[in-house]
């Protein structure tokens, strides 16, 4: 398995001699999950489609390479028990991108938007010296979830797809899980779209983005409200004249599930070999450059979320806020 360097010396804002704090206490305020139970629809509800595409021209060794720093779950833990039924929430009204949205004092408001016709199971990166209060939720489609952030919290929110769950949050999901419980304990299994943030890591400035180097499993992009700085990313997902659309995934880096396409996966975990893995000569950012691999496959992502992380090294993606802002982060497509 290689070493992913997103959070390492290569990082765009590092020159800042940027250190992140990672504290973390999420309070859900406005929605708990009124089932664990759910089903998927069509891949392409998800924003995936299928597109052809030959097998790299990859001599180099080592075809069952892993991809870049995605962890992977040891023995399933124990989950915690599901919120009861009295503590369910009905679907909110998605606020409009740029609402001005109030946090208690230290904290920010993180608010997920389900716009897909299928079932999304929000989840977070667990923290064992700074617990959250929960670390998974349900989006039902057209369903929002409100969520409370320390104001120097860092970590990962993402969507898992497929699950089922028992009484106990016991249970597994086809894309995105974590350690088979409903409330996230583990490391996501990859491939999994992420959305990345540092909170107040530099000089008053956070740094975010969405990450598609573990590969993709549903269409993500993320808006700004709050603080000074202006929204890179239309409400509607279009940033710099490209907008969010439907991952087109050749045929051999598609993870399918009793016969279904359920996510793509990135160039390392199918194709493997040092060049795709940015292994060997191929390492480090100077010689991990896409535009010299056989087929550039980083495209793949970028066609589809031109704002996305496609690769370890793409640090144009990392995208700066100033002040006390607050996030918005959608499930969809334009």
């Amino acid at each position: 398995m290689t070493t992913r360097r997103r959070r390492g010396p290569g990082r765009a804002w590092q020159p800042y001699a940027l250190v992140l704090a990672v504290v973390a206490a999420a309070v859900v305020v406005l929605v708990w999950p009124s089932s664990p139970r759910g089903s998927d629809t069509a891949a392409s509800a998800a924003g995936l489609t299928s597109a052809p595409a030959a097998a790299p021209a990859d001599g180099s060794a080592n075809p069952s390479a892993s991809p870049s720093r995605t962890a992977r779950p040891g023995r399933t833990p124990t989950g915690s028990p599901l919120p009861s039924a009295s503590r369910s929430a009905r679907a909110k009204k998605t606020p409009p991108s740029g609402a001005t949205v109030k946090g208690e004092a230290g904290k920010r408001v993180f608010t997920f938007v389900n716009r897909l016709d299928q079932t999304v199971w929000l989840a977070s990166n667990k923290s064992d010296k700074y617990p959250l209060a929960a670390t998974g939720w349900v989006l039902r489609p057209g369903q929002t979830v409100s969520v409370q952030v320390p104001n120097k919290w860092g970590g990962r929110f993402w969507g898992r797809t497929g699950c089922s769950f028992d009484s106990t949050g016991r249970g597994r999901c086809r894309t995105g899980d974590c350690g088979g419980v409903f409330q996230c304990v583990g490391s996501t299994g990859s491939p999994t779209t992420l959305g990345e943030f540092s909170l107040a890591a530099w000089g008053g400035m956070d740094f975010y983005d969405v990450s598609m180097v573990d590969g993709y499993n549903l269409p993500m992009y993320i808006n700004v409200s709050g603080g000074g700085t202006k929204d890179p990313v239309s409400p509607s997902g279009c940033y710099k004249g490209a907008c969010t659309k439907a991952v087109s995934c050749p045929g051999k880096m598609q993870l399918k599930v009793g016969g279904q396409m359920v996510a793509c996966k990135n160039p390392c975990t199918a194709f493997g070999g040092d060049t795709y893995c940015c292994r060997g000569k191929w390492a480090g950012r100077e010689n991990c450059i896409p535009s010299k691999w056989p087929t550039d496959y980083t495209q793949v992502f970028k066609k589809a979320a031109p704002y996305a992380y496609s690769y370890a090294f793409d640090d144009s993606a990392t995208m700066p806020c100033k002040g006390r802002c607050n996030y918005r982060v959608t499930f969809g497509i334009t």
